[in-house]
């Protein structure tokens, strides 16, 4: 008995894109590499359990118009190990920790991330200060 094709039926949504874990940024310059691939098409950074993502739309080679893997019996080990858990062609949107899809929302996140932690620590500075002098 012939085995079955765990993609029949799919739109090869799998095989129009890939990810790859990054290191996870911690500076202010990190972050702004960051927004820099963001700024390129087809480009989406992701967080899911603490692990960030780069991913690439990028449409493999292999694909035919049929929306069918053309090396189907030979193609590599990282599509044969693609379990049908793991599928894109399921009903219902992804939960990421964060998604970032342009360098805008990049943009504004840096801004809340470390300016708004500046502002708060020079409002904390302040209040301090006010209260130092107070108690003189």
């Amino acid at each position: 008995m012939a085995k079955k094709n765990q993609c029949e039926g799919c739109k090869g949504l799998c095989c129009r894109y890939f990810a790859l874990p990054i290191d996870k940024p911690k500076t202010r310059e990190d972050f702004d590499d960051i927004r820099w691939y963001l700024c390129h098409k087809g480009i989406s950074i992701f967080v899911e359990d603490g692990t960030w993502y780069i991913s690439m739309k990028n449409e493999c080679r292999h694909l035919t118009k049929t929306d069918r893997c053309a090396i189907y019996p030979r193609r590599p080990l990282i599509c044969r190990r693609y379990k049908k858990a793991d599928c894109d062609y399921v009903e219902g949107e992804y939960h990421y920790d964060l998604h970032f899809i342009n360098d805008r929302e990049m943009d504004e996140y840096i801004r809340i991330k470390f300016d708004n932690n500046v502002t708060e620590k020079q409002l904390l500075k302040k209040d301090i200060k006010k209260k130092l002098k107070k108690a003189s």
